[in-house]
């Protein structure tokens, strides 16, 4: 039984959900005690399929994550939806379709179909009319009120707090039971979010963006109820492949670098790989 997202606020506020890129992710994120996970778009742009996050995949691509991810794991997931893949008609087909993929929650962004990465210049968003079809078409294909339908909105960088705050109110009536404000950059402006809004409330704490790395104790004073990390995990991986590769490349050896590395012990037991490998010996054993 997978514990829907508000469940998980009754008795953890801020909650802590973290990026996953792959199914391996998500068992490394459970093992540490992540008790909840995002499928980011840009995750999928560059892990998946090495391009920038600039819409260039379909809801196809990110589908197939999720699957993936959700055949391993039974975390909640939050998926990014990025604009909805289309009008009205495209994002209740976007909505049924990750719920029926195993998705907990997703949100949906007030950006043009164009759009960008939500920590770069030049972003251009939709008026709030058409954002709040986005959420009626989104909301009318969810039957369980325990699915997280959550409003992101660039507006803050665009147009500040107080229309920021506006928008909210009107994705919120027009059907979102989260709110996710990006690149929002001080704590007396969650804070001002959260005195005026009455859905949880997510901080994207996205290393080298616009938002300071706030702690969590400082984003749970400032009224935040999830703390996301999305690409904390990949970021970290990245780095250590490069290092790796330019060993082999330069010094044709791993050596000096082998003590970084996980054990074939370690991997093992995060893949259960003994409990696999026990159910074929026992298999030939019969016969």
């Amino acid at each position: 039984m997978i514990t829907s997202f508000f469940k998980l606020l009754k008795n953890e506020k801020p909650l802590t959900v973290a990026g996953a890129i792959n199914p391996y992710s998500a068992l490394l994120a459970k093992k540490t005690g992540i008790k909840a996970l995002y499928i980011s778009g840009a995750g999928v742009a560059n892990a998946s399929f090495g391009l920038p996050d600039l819409a260039l995949t379909s809801l196809d691509n990110v589908l197939e994550d999720l699957r993936r991810i959700r055949g391993i794991s039974d975390l909640p997931i939050l998926v990014d939806c990025d604009t909805g893949w289309g009008s009205a008609l495209n994002i209740s087909k976007t909505t049924k379709e990750m719920i029926s993929a195993g998705a907990s929650g997703i949100h949906i962004e007030d950006q043009v179909s164009e759009k960008r990465c939500g920590h770069r210049p030049n972003k251009e968003i939709v008026s709030s009319d058409e954002m709040c079809d986005r959420m009626k078409a989104a909301r009318d294909a969810i039957s369980d009120d325990d699915f997280m339908l959550m409003a992101r909105t660039d507006a803050f960088a665009k147009e500040g707090l107080e229309r920021t705050i506006e928008r909210a109110e009107k994705y919120i009536e027009a059907g979102a039971n989260a709110l996710f404000p990006e690149a929002i950059t001080s704590l007396k402006d969650y804070k001002a979010l959260s005195e005026k809004i009455s859905v949880p409330i997510l901080a994207n704490i996205t290393e080298f963006g616009m938002t300071p790395l706030f702690s969590k104790t400082e984003l749970k004073n400032a009224g935040v109820s999830i703390i996301l990390h999305p690409l904390s995990a990949f970021r970290e991986m990245s780095k250590a492949a490069l290092e790796v590769y330019s060993s082999i490349s330069q010094e044709g050896s791993v050596e000096k670098i082998l003590e970084k590395m996980q054990s074939r012990d370690e991997l093992y037991e995060i893949l259960d790989y003994h409990t696999y490998e026990k159910k074929i010996d026992d298999l030939f054993s019969k016969e």
